[in-house]
């Protein structure tokens, strides 16, 4: 990745002081600065305006910026708070304190709830579920027949739609995060705790690697998680 322009430098759009960041998020003030030398690394990749644009997150989390990818579509949207098209370096460090091994695991469960509700109706639904199981499984190139996928997505329903209306309310989420812990492993980066100028990837392996494992019985703990 390139270098930004000198011009940029102390003028980091969002920047905020390391003790308030530090304060309100996981982040020790040494984490917080050595987060803000990654911002700046990953603003000038494509544009260099020190912002974070969508191609810039694409390019940083699967060093592709062209691919179309939806679940870092739905990551970027959440990053995004201000709902301006870039991410500043405020919205990076406190969206990325979700993703702290130190954080809060209701703020973890909300997050990833956001993230499966697609159409942010408040509900995750059938389709919307079913989506994010075909974007996760495309990512990592493992084919699996209609079947199997209706299956996987199906199974999810009968043990989240508690009140069977054919949606998984935030309750029910967060009642089925408790049968199933590993649905919200992907919100922990341990990665977080040493932070480098590499991104801290939320490249999908693991998840994968547990639907490769338990596709015979379609293990709804394993197959989001």
């Amino acid at each position: 990745m390139g270098c930004c322009s000198s011009k940029k430098v102390g003028r980091t759009p969002g920047y905020e002081d390391p003790t308030i960041l530090a304060s309100e998020t996981p982040f020790t003030e040494s984490e917080v600065e050595a987060l803000h030398e990654l911002y700046k690394k990953l603003s000038c990749s494509i544009i260099d305006d020190g912002l974070i644009h969508k191609e810039e997150f694409q390019l940083a989390l699967f060093r592709n910026s062209k691919r179309k990818n939806l679940f870092a579509d739905r990551i970027f949207d959440l990053f995004d708070v201000k709902r301006n098209g870039v991410v500043d370096y405020g919205e990076f460090v406190r969206s990325l304190g979700v993703f702290h091994p130190n954080a809060n695991v209701e703020d973890k469960i909300n997050f990833a709830f956001r993230l499966y509700d697609l159409r942010q109706t408040g509900y995750i639904e059938r389709e919307e579920l079913k989506e994010m199981v075909l974007a996760l499984l495309h990512e990592s190139d493992l084919i699996l027949s209609d079947d199997v996928v209706e299956t996987i997505v199906d199974k999810t329903f009968r043990d989240a739609d508690l009140k069977g209306d054919g949606k998984i309310d935030q309750e029910e989420w967060k009642e089925l995060v408790k049968k199933h812990p590993t649905l919200i492993k992907n919100m922990t980066l341990p990665y977080l705790k040493d932070i480098t100028l590499a991104f801290p990837s939320f490249v999908l392996s693991s998840e994968v690697e547990d639907i490769e494992v338990d596709l015979e019985s379609c293990d709804t703990s394993t197959t989001l998680g």
